[in-house]
């Protein structure tokens, strides 16, 4: 219900306030319903966590989340309205807030109940917040309308039941493995499979801001729509391509430094698993999502499963550990280029238009050959891998940005030139 304000609030900004009462109705509702059960069933989720004693807290948990889900609109409505600015100053001070709310009380031993009382606190005074911004911001407009409810939740639950599979299938190569292997070679499994939080940052974040703007330039023209889905993935595929370069060519100094030679099994598997990373880029689920094709991303979901647990276990057999990330990559690679083509036909242009293809290829190309010099300076310095790290970063990231300026110049003006503005 939060995200379907991406959707709504950009289209109809003299409905914005009852999309976003309508959305913490929903949510306080839910959260009223996991505090009831939370209490009501506190013995027996502390019985089966095997940990009798967690049974006091539960209540306190149930209320941090409700009042947590209550406030998940919060920034949701400053990008909505254009104020990304403002709204990253929110997440970063509620990071903060949140972070010494739960650090001050464990440091000053209070237990278990205090950091439950400081993590409380903290989501009442979100709540509160949120509360006061919304009200200064919509006015008498806050209030709940059930005919905007009814189209907001055929928009939702669609998109809910896409992100829960979303859920089963990022994860299904990881049951895949454990189901097959001793806790030993799991362990291995996983370290190859670190995640990259910054990446997951850089995308979430473009694509929030990309489906803000082009609701909005959707109503204009369709090549404004394009023009903005392509610019975004141009600018992540110059952020993100380096990264995953970076990634393989080091794979095994980072494996090493983080969790010792033992693991270093891990190397090739880390290698793979960082391929994953650049289908991120293509950022077809935001575009989907401001057509409002979430019935489609539930299909789009459900048959990356299906791929995803057809292919894990026989690729295990050929490929080994590496077989498991290959199956997950064959079916990111399927159902986004059927996305690809979905998105063409929304936007009523062929497939070679559909992609910014010549600036993707510059991106890829510019990664690729800025390896070359930090493999050069990695192998052949006698330096520990703490500080091998840093160099190696520092020499790829002097590369790749001299080659961008040399071989990626002649794609910036056309970012110009085809704007929205000019369109």
């Amino acid at each position: 219900m939060a995200e379907s304000l991406y959707y709504f609030v950009p289209r109809e900004p003299s409905k914005a306030g009852r999309h976003a009462a309508n959305a913490i109705t929903a949510l306080a509702l839910l959260g009223l319903l996991c505090v009831t059960a939370l209490f009501a069933l506190r013995s027996q989720v502390a019985a089966w966590l095997s940990n009798p004693e967690l049974a006091p807290h539960l209540v306190a948990l149930g209320l941090f989340l409700a009042l947590m889900l209550i406030s998940a609109v919060f920034e949701i409505v400053l990008i909505s309205r254009k104020k990304p600015g403002t709204a990253a100053w929110a997440y970063a001070l509620s990071d903060i807030g949140r972070a010494a709310c739960f650090v001050i009380p464990a440091a000053l031993a209070f237990g278990l109940r205090g950091v439950m009382a400081g993590a409380v606190l903290f989501a009442a005074t979100r709540a509160a917040i949120t509360a006061i911004t919304l009200w200064r911001e919509f006015g008498s407009e806050l209030r709940i309308d059930t005919r905007a409810l009814a189209r907001q939740l055929a928009y939702a639950l669609p998109f809910a039941l896409a992100v829960g599979i979303e859920v089963l299938h990022l994860n299904w190569h990881q049951y895949a493995v454990a189901a097959n292997v001793d806790a030993a070679t799991f362990a291995i499994y996983a370290v190859g499979c670190l995640q990259v939080p910054v990446v997951d940052l850089i995308v979430s974040s473009a694509v929030n801001v990309m489906m803000v703007e082009m609701a909005v330039a959707k109503e204009r023209s369709l090549s404004a729509a394009r023009w903005l889905w392509h610019d975004t993935m141009t600018k992540l595929a110059f952020m993100i391509f380096p990264l995953a370069a970076f990634l393989i060519v080091m794979a095994r100094e980072i494996i090493v430094l983080l969790f010792t030679s033992t693991y270093a099994a891990s190397v090739p598997i880390f290698m793979l698993w960082s391929l994953t990373m650049l289908a991120s880029v293509l950022v077809v689920d935001g575009v989907l999502r401001v057509f409002a094709q979430t019935k489609y991303l539930v299909a789009q979901n459900i048959a990356q499963l299906v791929i995803v647990a057809v292919l894990a276990a026989p690729f295990l057999g050929i490929f080994g550990l590496g077989g498991a990330v290959l199956a997950t990559l064959a079916a990111a690679i399927t159902v986004k280029a059927a996305a690809v083509i979905r998105i063409s036909r929304l936007m009523a242009i062929s497939f070679s238009e559909a992609l910014p293809w010549r600036r993707l290829a510059t991106a890829a190309v510019c990664a690729a050959l800025a390896t070359v010099p930090t493999v050069v300076v990695s192998r052949t310095t006698q330096l520990p891998p703490l500080a091998v790290l840093p160099l190696a970063g520092i020499v790829y990231a002097a590369a790749y940005s001299l080659l961008y300026y040399a071989v990626g110049r002649e794609a910036r003006p056309r970012l110009i030139q085809t704007s929205p503005t000019t369109t």
